[in-house]
């Protein structure tokens, strides 16, 4: 797979969503690192949920992009939605710094802003479960930034959405369907190393990442623990996701 245009790399915010009814959104708090060959994205309403169910309008996801400086296809593998659907856009570089993403149908405008400390080394790595579990996390940086996604303990089919799970499913723990972890924060640049600042699990956000280590030695970062709900065995390296592996389709 090739890897993503470098005019790409680095955490941008989506400072406005616009539908083609003319509904707006630029308080929702969206944010999407790309690496070399991955992304995370993760969105986050205002005022952040706390509530099971009112948790189930975050989003997030991760996986492997490709793209042209003319379009993006972001194919995902960790969602914090059970199927979200294929994503493709039409992009357009207003300026180095500022992206506009449309709808191959022109269903919605998103107006994305390169974050200036995510300027700087890119790195990624692809996490399996320990236990034999299929479990899947990956930790990303992009300057001073890094995103982690886990998938959720609980395997979820796609026939239902996440809200249905959360009403239908009395008998399993709400924590563990609303488990899938999208993390985001700053290196060295918050309050405190490591800092999360917005997290799918709202009892992290504010916290600490539990990778107290020096970013310039990636490679080497203790991974086997990280997240809230690591597995039983915990973590291990892993080589990235092949596209040919997950679906079909191709960038158009």
């Amino acid at each position: 797979m090739n890897a993503v245009p470098e005019a790409y790399h680095g955490v941008w915010q989506r400072t406005l969503l616009r539908l083609s009814d003319g509904t707006e959104d630029t308080t929702t708090r969206v944010f999407w690192l790309q690496s070399a060959h991955l992304h995370a994205d993760l969105r986050i309403p205002d005022p952040t949920p706390k509530l099971p169910f009112e948790r189930a309008a975050q989003a997030g996801f991760v996986g492997l992009t490709e793209a042209t400086l003319g379009r993006c296809q972001w194919h995902r593998i960790i969602d914090f939605h059970p199927d979200s659907g294929t994503d493709i856009g039409n992009m357009q570089f207003v300026s180095s710094d500022e992206v506009h993403e449309t709808a191959l149908d022109d269903s919605y405008l998103e107006i994305w802003h390169r974050l200036p400390d995510s300027r700087g080394p890119v790195a990624e790595t692809w996490l399996q479960s320990a236990d034999g579990s299929g479990r899947q996390a990956c930790l990303l940086r992009a300057g001073d930034y890094f995103m982690f996604a886990a998938d959720r303990p609980l395997r979820l089919g796609r026939g239902r959405s996440l809200s249905e799970y959360l009403q239908h499913d009395c008998a399993r723990s709400a924590e563990h369907l609303l488990g899938c972890e999208l993390t985001f924060g700053r290196i060295q640049g918050g309050a405190r190393p490591w800092q999360i600042l917005f997290s799918t699990l709202p009892a992290a956000t504010g916290g600490l990442f539990s990778v107290p280590a020096d970013p310039a030695r990636w490679n080497a970062l203790p991974v086997a623990w990280v997240g809230i709900y690591p597995p039983e065995n915990g973590w291990r390296p892993t080589s990235l996701p092949r596209l040919q592996h997950l679906t079909t389709e191709t960038l158009v």
